[in-house]
Order: C-alpha cells, then sequence, then structure tokens
C-alpha cells in the first residue's frame, strides 16, 4: 500500500464516519474522468464519456454511510447507473460532500452539461433530466 492509496482510505473512511454522525440524506460525488469511455449503463443503453470532472448527486433515506461506503468500493455488484461509470478504471471518486437538502435541490443547485439522459435520475419528480453532470 503506498502513501497516496492510504490517504484515500483514511479521507474514506472520515467521509463515512461523516455520514454516520450527520443528519445528512443527500451526497454529492465528485469524480474525475481521466480517459474518454464509451460505457453500457445498465438498461439506458450505450454512451461516450468524455475526460473531465463530473458530480453526481445521490440520496439515501436510510444509511447514508452503508451507500456512499458502496459507492467508493471497487468490489460491488453494478446496480445503480454509477457503478457503471465507477467500474471504470479511469473514474475516481475525488470528493464527496453531504447535504441535509432534498436530492433534486441539490442537484439543480450545481452547474455543468447532462451526458447521459436520466442518469440516476429514472424516478426523479422534479425534471433534473440527469443527476450526472460533467463539469469540465
Amino acid at each position: 500500500m503506498t502513501a497516496e492509496t492510504a490517504l484515500f482510505e483514511l479521507d474514506a473512511q472520515s467521509i463515512i464516519d461523516d455520514a454516520i454522525h450527520s443528519a445528512a440524506r443527500t451526497y454529492a460525488l465528485h469524480i474525475v474522468l481521466a480517459r474518454r469511455q464509451h460505457l453500457t449503463v445498465g438498461r439506458l443503453g450505450d454512451f461516450t464519456f468524455p475526460a473531465g470532472r463530473y458530480i453526481y448527486t445521490g440520496s439515501a433515506r436510510k444509511n447514508l454511510a452503508a451507500r456512499v461506503k458502496r459507492h467508493l468500493s471497487t468490489d460491488k455488484k453494478l446496480r445503480w447507473h454509477i457503478d457503471y461509470l465507477l467500474a471504470s478504471p479511469s473514474a475516481s471518486v475525488v470528493l464527496v460532500q453531504l447535504f441535509d437538502k432534498d436530492e433534486c435541490l441539490v442537484n439543480q443547485h450545481h452547474g455543468g452539461v447532462v451526458v447521459v439522459p436520466r442518469f440516476g435520475a429514472s424516478d426523479c419528480r422534479q425534471g433534473c433530466g440527469s443527476h450526472l453532470k460533467r463539469l469540465s
């Protein structure tokens, strides 16, 4: 284990601890995609993701810490749309933010460009279009 790996693991554990002890119900994953990727995203289909910075907004009604921990894990079954992007070796979560606001409000607050319509927003009723946005 390198010092960089140990630091990331320490930060991940700190984020999980924060989620356990907070009233947050919404999270934002800041993701860097080092290279352009062509991915199949479950039933949504095939999409090309340009290299760059992305933000994904999600929520958990119960056990936010477990949800965030799952997203940060590399050993998981691909279940949610975000799992397909994070499974790419080019994708890295570089920051996790926690919010006590509604998922859609947090998502709409962030700028960015929709690359994949309905990504993470299959059940969205507030017209977000996507809960994944490309920032640059």
